[in-house]
Parts: structure tokens; sequence; C-alpha cells
């Protein structure tokens, strides 16, 4: 899946993007713009540039994860704010900050005058390291809720400052794995600088791809559960059932048909259910709950 193909959130987890009216400007710019540098969209459904600009900003605005807030105005719905800071042509873009107009621009601009007019307006106190790292969090935090086009748009950015920044590399392969997209997840991870593949967060990544290839690209769950009601001893069907269902984030059933086979044959097929369990873990990570569920009963399994 390509990043740009990926649907534009108009949220997120940040939750940084808002739809602005009359009523709300004075909480959601005006107050807003004292902790953060807010922009204010005023656009109309009729307006073709607008419907160009408005992506590019929410991208951007994503990207600083947090400190910048862009507020949507549709003047044709709510005109009064629009005629107070005469706005004369559509779209204009205010830029406010400490509850006052600081500097604006009209029409679709690209996505680097946008970032040099932000930059400008942070300036440079507002910059530098522990900003990428909260850049990259909220890339997580979007992750996490499953918003992939707020997760990739995240990790693109920084990206673009830092080609090899390998957490963004890592956390653009998994935007990729969760997309489907296994080809462009194996090439994103390829980018990953040699010196950095023997820690657990690229191990982690790479399990998740491998699975996903061992999942393949059928559902085939419904099929495997008859065949294991007709047969609780075909460990095969279970075993497929289980890689299925890790695949597709059902990890408590995962670990539970895995540790059945366990349980039933531990020796089976040169006791690959143990090493898929040892796979999993890996994908998941050590500090996940199913991981530390998992080997917990593993272990019991293993040394009762």
């Amino acid at each position: 899946m390509d990043i740009g193909s990926l649907k534009p959130a108009t949220g997120g987890a940040v939750d940084v993007i808002k739809t602005g009216t009359t009523a709300s400007f004075p909480k959601d710019v005006l107050e807003a713009s004292r902790s953060a540098l807010v922009l204010v969209d005023f656009w109309a459904p009729w307006c073709g540039p607008c419907k160009q600009l408005t992506p590019v900003l929410e991208k951007v605005v994503k990207s600083y994860a947090g400190r910048v807030r862009l507020v949507k105005i549709n003047t044709d719905e709510h005109p009064g704010i629009a005629g107070q800071l005469r706005v004369q042509s559509l779209p204009t873009v205010y830029a406010f900050k400490d509850g006052r107009p600081l500097d604006g621009f009209m029409g679709a601009q690209p996505e680097n005058v946008i970032r040099q007019v932000i930059d400008r307006l942070l300036g440079p106190d507002d910059t530098g390291d522990a900003d990428i790292a909260a850049v990259l969090a909220s890339g997580e935090e979007a992750l996490a809720a499953g918003d992939l086009a707020g997760a990739a748009d995240v990790f693109a950015a920084v990206l673009e400052a830092d080609q090899q920044n390998v957490l963004a590399l890592l956390g653009l392969s998994r935007v990729y794995v969760q997309s489907g997209d296994l080809p462009r997840a194996e090439a994103t991870l390829a980018l990953v600088p040699p010196a950095e593949r023997k820690k657990a967060a690229y191990e982690s990544v790479k399990a998740s791809i491998e699975l996903a290839k061992k999942a393949g690209g059928t559902d085939n769950r419904v099929e495997l559960e008859a065949r294991l009601i007709a047969d609780p001893a075909d460990h095969q069907a279970r075993f497929d059932l289980a890689v299925a269902l890790a695949a597709r984030g059902d990890k408590s059933q995962a670990v539970d048909h895995l540790l059945e086979i366990v349980r039933r044959q531990r020796t089976w097929n040169d006791e690959a259910a143990r090493q898929q369990l040892v796979q999993l873990f890996e994908a998941w990570g050590p500090k996940d709950a199913a991981t530390l569920e998992g080997r917990r009963k593993l272990s019991s399994l293993l040394f009762r």
C-alpha cells in the first residue's frame, strides 16, 4: 500500500485537527493558541484549491506532535470569523499564537512552504531532538489506535528529515504489515542500518512480517475451525488456525491453540508449536500482555 493511498485522518490519536464553528472559535483557536500554534484553514465545499490544500495541511500538522493544531472553518456555514479577519479569497490560512493572528498565506501551497511558515513561527526554541521523540511517540499512538494513515504521515515526515531514523523505519514497516503490503514492509525494513539489526525492535518487526507471510492473504479460519471440530487431534489444522488468528490480532486464541498442541504432543513436527510461540513472542515484544501470559503458560507446560 502506498502512503499516499492511505486515507488521511481527520482527528487521529493526537486530536490536533478539528472542524471549527463560530461558537467554538474562542476555545478551539484563541484559547488553544496559548499552548500551541493554531492554524485556521478557511475553506468552502465549492473551492477546488481548498481540496488540494487540506490534506497537505493535515499531514504537516500531525507531524508536529501536538505543537501545531489545525482548525478548519467552512466559510459558507460560518462566514462571521472570515469576515472579521477580512478573508478575501479561499483557501486562506491564518496562524494564531497567544490569542492573536501572527501570519498567514493564501492558496494551495506545497508542503515545504507550509513547513517553512510553521518553523519560522515556532522559533528555534521549539525544535530539536526531543521533538523528534515526541513526533515518533505520536506515530506510535496513531498506529496503536489503528490510524494507519496518521501513523504513516508521522513516520514519513520524520524520514524526510532523517532518512536513516531507525524508529521511523520500523514504524513505517509496521504500518505496511498492518495494511497487508508485505513487499513494502520488507523493503522498508531493509533500509535499517546493519548495525541496528540485532536489536529487539528490529527482530520484532521482522517476526511480524514472517508471521503475516506464513498466514497468507486468504482468511480460512472457518474452514480450519470446522476441521478441528471434526478432529480435535488434527494438529496441522490447529497450527494453521493459530497462525491465522495471530496474523489478524487474536493473540489469546492463537496462543491457546499452540499451547494445546504442546500439551497434546510436544514433539509434533519437530516442536513446531513451541517454535511458533517463540516467534509470536518476538513479534509482539517482551512487554506485551499476550507474551507475558503465553510465556507463563508455556513454562508451566514444559516444566510441570
